[in-house]
């Protein structure tokens, strides 16, 4: 939540807004008020009262956030009618409200409404009110407005939900402490496999090495026969004739002078036709030829550029392999050369899916105890990934029972989920918008190897989705309706791109880099005119639609032309940056080979 969705509803009656938060924030970007209310710093002294609200925070940095008794002093200052915002910065689900509590009470405060606030410094917020009488005010819903409730009423719905929220929260707690056993459960059990599986491959090392020995020793019994053979056809009478004539052909007048005529004139004609050495044929300044038949490279060049895609080998089912090669370099190994294809492409994870093992393929069987050769070269395959510093990763998406074997393999990671669908294989029409949204967020494939991709420190692929937003505000009123677009957007945008940054550092502290200059992120979306209504899905159902059609500029299409590819784009909503910095005007995308993608929107007035 915004600062402001957690303010403005409590600014009925209220004229001026008093500022005694920590020194180290400056919260007048993220309070957007409205006309007729005044913001004033807190000079210490003054009290606050009728009419007025003040500011208060309390952070785990003194400096930034202010202290406890910062704001306990404030709270001294309260008189009846007066109201007040908290924001704690620290980090987690449950700040330390309990510290300030006693404080509230003791001024006759009542917290109205509490919420989690969405950036990286300020992580919840609570509004109060001074009270003058001892008749509670009534409480607010989640967008502000207040329940209907009143005197005795409202006591007993606040005791109520006091009651009713710890249950649910002593659940959830309970659970969340469950789920931690069962983690360390987890990791005890891999733990225990992992050193079951070493001693399994040291006996399987020390098999391979006392095979090696014999082959070894039965290969020097026949070099010392062939020793023998030779040393027997070295002393024969056949082989030094031989020897004798050889040496006459090479040097006739000093070895043979007696030599018959017709072997000598054999001898000229072979000198005659002999070709010259490779040191005088080769040109002046060049290397020297090689005199054998062997190739040999005297000159290699290589480029390198950073890695910027997850590159896998992968044990992978076909429909798997097709589908994570849309956002991956996939490679699939087989089984007579999984080693090799591992060296040679050095990739970022070796990935085993269990329901490849399960199925139909070249690793059919593999950790069923059916296919013992087949297990010992998934083996190999694994400690050739981890001699190279690779991570190995089982991907569980099928039941452990299935291919038990695979549990006794050593894994630096075991993912436990499916592979995702991918966005090309879902129908629109059938599916509908809500079905698209949901794939892209939660259940994508492209989702699933970013989980990968964080296990195994590869590059992320759902950077592929970063939108940058080009905007040119021209007041605080702008400003004002640029953050909330942006902010509200449920596909958040990762920078906005603006001549001036001044007055946008709640876009900042909410995690959304503002910059000037080109943008860097993978989309650009052109906000020019902030006047123009955006649904908080515009983003996301763009994002849904490029990744569906794997377009290259996205928007509304003449003729209202809705989730199909178009020869133009009437209002581009999204491109992609390279076309965007390439400057080409939008009616000759197409002509130049950019795929165009309409989807159907707001029409514009």
């Amino acid at each position: 939540m915004r600062l402001t969705d957690l303010l403005h509803p409590h600014l009925d009656g209220v004229t001026t807004v008093v500022d005694a938060a920590g020194h180290g924030l400056r919260l007048a970007p993220y309070l957007h008020l409205p006309d007729g209310v005044a913001l004033l710093d807190d000079d210490g002294r003054r009290p606050v009262g009728e009419g007025e609200l003040v500011l208060l925070s309390y952070g785990p940095d003194p400096a930034l956030h202010g202290t406890e008794e910062d704001c306990l002093a404030v709270l001294e200052r309260l008189r009846p009618g007066g109201r007040g915002l908290l924001m704690f910065g620290h980090p987690g689900p449950e700040p330390p409200y309990h510290r300030l509590l006693d404080g509230l009470v003791a001024q006759h405060c009542q917290v109205l409404r509490a919420a989690p606030l969405d950036y990286v410094h300020l992580h919840a917020g609570a509004v109060f009110a001074r009270l003058g009488t001892d008749r509670l005010l009534p409480p607010r819903d989640w967008f502000g407005r207040p329940v209907p409730a009143d005197g005795f009423a409202t006591t007993l719905r606040t005791a109520g939900e006091y009651v009713l929220a710890d249950l649910v929260s002593r659940t959830l707690r309970a659970r969340h402490q469950d789920l931690e056993r069962r983690a360390e459960d987890a990791e005890r059990a891999r733990d225990a496999v992992r050193e079951d599986g070493l001693a399994d491959r040291l006996a399987a090392a020390v098999r391979e090495k006392e095979q090696l020995a014999a082959a070894l020793r039965g290969a020097r019994g026949r070099v010392e026969v062939l020793q023998a053979r030779v040393a027997m056809l070295e002393g024969s009478t056949s082989l030094r004739v031989g020897k004798a004539l050889v040496s006459a052909a090479r040097a006739p007048r000093r070895r043979m002078p007696g030599l018959p005529r017709e072997l000598y004139g054999l001898w000229r004609g072979r000198a005659a036709h002999k070709p010259a050495p490779a040191s005088r044929r080769a040109g002046p300044g060049s290397a020297p030829l090689i005199a054998d038949d062997r190739l040999h490279l005297v000159h290699r060049a290589f480029s390198a550029a950073p890695r910027d895609r997850l590159v896998i080998a992968g044990v992978l089912t076909d429909r798997t392999a097709e589908d994570f090669a849309a956002d991956a370099v996939v490679n699939r190994p087989l089984p007579h050369d999984g080693a090799l294809l591992v060296r040679r492409t050095d990739p970022d994870a070796v990935v085993v899916q269990l329901s490849a093992c399960t199925a139909a393929g070249p690793w059919a069987l593999t950790g069923t105890g059916l296919a013992p050769d087949l297990d010992r070269r998934l083996a190999g395959l694994l400690t050739e990934a981890r001699a190279l510093g690779r991570s190995a990763v089982l991907w569980r998406d099928a039941p452990a029972s299935a291919a038990p074997g695979l549990a006794h393999l050593a894994w630096d990671a075991v993912l436990d989920a499916d592979t995702g669908v991918r966005l090309a294989r879902l129908d629109p029409a059938e599916d509908g918008s809500e079905r698209l949204r949901e794939a892209f967020q939660w259940d994508s494939t492209r989702v699933r190897l970013a989980e990968l991709a964080r296990l195994v420190g590869a590059p992320d692929p759902l950077d592929e989705r970063r939108v940058a937003v080009l905007a040119a505000p021209r007041d605080r009123h702008d400003v004002a309706r640029l953050a909330a677009q942006v902010l509200g957007q449920q596909h958040r945008p990762a920078e906005v791109i603006v001549p001036d940054p001044a007055g946008l550092d709640e876009l900042d502290a909410a995690g959304v880099a503002v910059r000037t200059g080109p943008p860097t992120a993978a989309w650009v979306a052109d906000w020019t005119d902030l006047a123009e209504d955006r649904p908080d899905t515009l983003l996301l159902d763009l994002m849904c639609a490029q990744e569906y059609s794997g377009a290259d500029a996205l928007g509304h299409a003449p003729a209202g032309a809705d989730y199909t590819f178009v020869p133009a784009l009437r209002q581009p909503l999204l491109v992609r940056r390279t076309l965007h910095l390439a400057g080409a005007p939008p009616e000759s995308w197409c002509g130049r080979g950019y795929r165009l993608f309409a989807v159907r929107g707001k029409e514009p007035s």
